[in-house]
């Protein structure tokens, strides 16, 4: 049977939970532990940002181990020549720390799904125009919800923000209300060397949080 297509991957991954983890300083030995943990807890989003320890061969791994409903890729994305890599992994995700256009149409010309940083409108609209799929906000502790309710008054309708950058389980409510669509999560998910229990209970807590922020 053929693989779907990545754009209704994507469709598919934000109605099953628009959380994704970003496990920066994963090692590929950790890989076998730490991602079906995060599988098992309904995460369909992995990111192994590229200044981690041979960020490419745990891509390589976590892509081979999870089903094809889970989009994987990089983070700390900067050069188009890492975006030619990622296609060679048969990776789905381009996550970056800033809006370089040249980039995410490398990205999108490759038929990746590219989620630039942005921390201004000016940054948001060129990167839509790029080919963004949705917008990382970053840092989060700069762009505040106030801030990102400004921007989601003059975004087109449906873009998607996902705010990254100190996020908890108990950060997410201010930010939810103010209209976004899902969060990156760092240190408070994973951090290099953590104990796969640990993982998966910090996943469960910020899966715990989402729905319960959901429920009417």
């Amino acid at each position: 049977m053929n693989r779907p297509s990545r754009a209704t991957r994507l469709e598919e991954a934000f109605a099953a939970l628009p959380l994704i983890a970003i496990l920066r300083g994963l090692k590929p030995e950790e890989v076998g532990g730490v991602a079906p943990v995060l599988y098992e807890a309904g995460f369909r989003f992995i990111e192994v940002p590229l200044n981690s320890p041979d960020p490419f061969d745990s891509i390589r791994l976590i892509r081979d181990l999870l089903p094809a409903d889970t989009l994987v890729g990089a983070g700390t994305v900067t050069r188009p020549a890492e975006v030619e890599r990622l296609v060679g992994l048969d990776a789905d995700l381009v996550v970056m720390p800033h809006a370089d256009t040249a980039v995410i149409r490398a990205a999108a010309d490759a038929g990746l799904v590219c989620m630039p940083g942005i921390a201004t409108p000016t940054e948001a609209f060129a990167a839509l125009a790029a080919g963004a799929a949705a917008l990382k906000i970053f840092p989060a502790e700069m762009v505040g919800p106030p801030v990102i309710k400004a921007m989601r008054a003059v975004l087109p309708a449906g873009t998607r923000l996902l705010p990254v950058g100190g996020i908890t389980p108990a950060t997410m409510d201010p930010f939810l209300k103010a209209g976004v669509a899902g969060f990156g999560l760092g240190s408070a998910l994973y951090k290099p060397g953590m104990d796969v229990d640990a993982v998966a209970a910090n996943a469960q807590a910020f899966v715990d949080a989402w729905k319960a922020r959901q429920r009417p």
